[in-house]
């Protein structure tokens, strides 16, 4: 099945033709309800792109995220479904399917972490998604687990798509402050004129390495504390192990500490050689060498036991979505109760 098959978005429909019940979040570009499709009957999410900052029509980042939602279709990426106009023409919602969850909110109100089977079971969904995304030349340039959304099903789904982009050869110079600080890959952090798909697989590490320890990896509260977290965790970088690191354009504005080891196993004792092997690979400083979505999903810590779960025998929540949002890429995260 094609990724670009369109859906009809002309005679767009009133907004009014939907009962919104309460407001589940907001994301980097516009606050989110739970509402109902009083035509259908169906439970669906409703985005409204935000236009406080705009004098001169909509958002570019709410256009770029409305043309690639519309040509998306796979099951691990949030469905927009269609575009309905308020009540002026500059007010704008999207209609998006309804997921119960987002996992950062569940990981600050579960009572019992998720097991390694049903952490498995989240990521191999992620990476699903994320080929998915790369194979079709889009970077999603914003993943952290309050944009990972799931379904009381456990299908888990990639949202907030505000900050995406198309990318393609030759490489054009995109924003660098994106993707939020926790989750930032180090060529970012150093000023790298080019993005490609290995900052999503940086931050496909962070999200693994949250979930198995049930708390943020790396959590910085400025660029420079971000770079020093990832130093004493992986060791210092180098030319040998990153050919061109020292030219960064960033590189003279940090003293990066002499730290000659890695520590993912101090870190992560528990973990089976596979898993090590895995985090390893996501977190490899030359992005030319970080793992693939299509690798990621061939490791054999996913063939391992435990195996993972069914996304059906995933457990249930009560909804936790009205509880938070999470930070945007411009902003530094504050999550507590870790």
């Amino acid at each position: 099945q094609s990724p670009y098959r369109l859906p009809p978005t002309h005679n767009c429909r009133s907004v009014r033709e939907f009962e919104k019940f309460n407001r589940i979040g907001e994301g980097t570009y516009g606050i989110v309800y739970r509402a109902r499709d009083t035509k259908s009957d169906e439970i669906v999410a409703l985005k409204k792109v935000r236009m406080d900052k705009e004098k001169d029509g909509i958002p570019i980042s709410s256009l770029r995220e409305i043309n690639l939602l519309l040509r998306l279709r796979h099951s691990n990426i949030v469905e927009l479904k269609e575009v309905v106009v308020g009540s002026h023409l500059e007010s704008l919602f999207l209609v998006m399917s309804y997921c119960e969850q987002d996992l950062a909110s569940l990981l600050e109100n579960m009572q019992t972490p998720f097991s390694e089977a049903q952490v498995k079971c989240i990521v191999l969904q992620l990476l699903r998604g994320l080929e998915y995304l790369h194979h079709n030349f889009i970077i999603h340039r914003d993943l952290k687990v309050s944009n990972l959304l799931m379904t009381d099903k456990g299908c888990v789904k990639i949202a907030d798509f505000g900050l995406a982009r198309m990318y393609g050869i030759p490489q054009q110079p995109m924003t660098p402050r994106v993707v939020t600080l926790w989750y930032r890959a180090p060529e970012l952090l150093l000023g790298t004129k080019s993005q490609t798909t290995a900052l999503d697989m940086w931050a496909v590490g962070c999200i693994l390495a949250e979930l198995l320890a049930h708390k943020p990896l790396l959590p910085g509260t400025s660029e420079i504390q971000q770079v020093d977290l990832i130093v004493q965790l992986l060791g210092t970088p180098n030319e040998n192990i990153w050919p061109g690191f020292s030219q960064l354009p960033l590189i003279s504005q940090y003293s990066l500490r002499k730290q000659p080891y890695n520590n993912l196993k101090n870190k992560f004792t528990w973990l089976s050689d596979a898993g090590h092997r895995l985090l390893n690979q996501l977190f490899m400083y030359n992005p030319q060498r970080r793992a693939t979505a299509k690798d990621s999903l061939e490791s054999s810590y996913f063939k391992e036991k435990p195996l993972p779960c069914e996304p059906d025998l995933m457990p249930t929540f009560p909804h936790h979505r009205n509880k938070r949002a999470g930070p945007s890429a411009d902003s530094h995260p504050k999550r507590v109760k870790v």
